[in-house]
């Protein structure tokens, strides 16, 4: 369990259980940069505009992750550790890039079949999201009859046209992160600016301040070539150590 709150004019805070676990510490940096980016923002913007759009929300926290993750992977020469961090990552990837692409097609598909008068029974829905299931994670992957119904517990489908600004998130502060780790300080102060513009721009314009265009193809293309690194990386460990065993 974690939690950030930041409202104006009060110092954020994070509230979470912390055991010294790995996932815990990768859940505290992710809620710094929930408090990071409400920080910046309220101290920076008049109150009318401190509130950042959800299209940026997940930005900082993401960014923080991802550095987090390059530092440890650093710090290890143990294979064991560096698969699970690797594994780690990897499902974040899976989970937000991937899994909510997934659920935003499965949105526009059921909105569409609403105007086209295709009644949304559940039946229809099932079929489309195992449908999706099937057409995202490829033959390889063994598709449980019970994910058909995976759809229904989605909360998020309540607030139509979400939960594709997970993906879209998750590309920008995976460009982000990468801009800081290989243009240092230029780039922490490019990112600096863009934390604190708040809602004062559309939040295309403030990702722009951090050098990140998201009406390009660039963040995505290179958030799946960071993906595609960590996955060779990961298959090269996983042949050492079986040679080694």
């Amino acid at each position: 369990g974690a939690h950030s709150w930041g409202v104006y004019g009060v110092h954020p805070m994070v509230m979470l259980n912390f055991n010294g676990r790995r996932s815990d510490v990768f859940t505290l940096a992710h809620e710094m940069g929930h408090a990071i980016h409400s920080y910046y923002s309220n101290r920076e913007q008049e109150y009318i505009y401190s509130d950042y759009k959800i299209f940026v929300a997940e930005v900082a926290s993401t960014c923080n992750e991802a550095l987090l993750i390059q530092d440890m992977l650093q710090k290890t020469n143990d294979p064991e550790q560096k698969l699970a961090l690797l594994n780690h990552f990897l499902e974040s990837y899976r989970t937000t890039l991937y899994r909510q692409t997934m659920f935003a097609e499965f949105e526009m598909k059921a909105h569409r079949m609403a105007q086209e008068g295709i009644a949304l029974t559940a039946e229809s829905l099932c079929r489309l999201y195992r449908e999706l299931n099937e057409f995202y994670f490829g033959p390889d992957i063994v598709v449980d009859e019970e994910i058909a119904l995976e759809w229904a517990r989605i909360p998020h489908f309540y607030t139509p046209f979400y939960v594709y600004q997970y993906a879209t998130g998750f590309s920008a502060a995976m460009a982000i992160s990468g801009k800081i780790r290989t243009e240092g300080e230029p780039a922490v102060a490019a990112y600096k600016e863009f934390l604190k513009g708040g809602d004062s721009k559309d939040p295309i314009d403030l990702l722009r301040i951090a050098g990140v265009d998201m009406e390009s193809r660039q963040p995505v293309e290179t958030a799946l070539q960071f993906f595609d690194s960590l996955l060779t990386q990961m298959e090269e460990l996983v042949n050492l150590t079986e040679k080694r065993h």
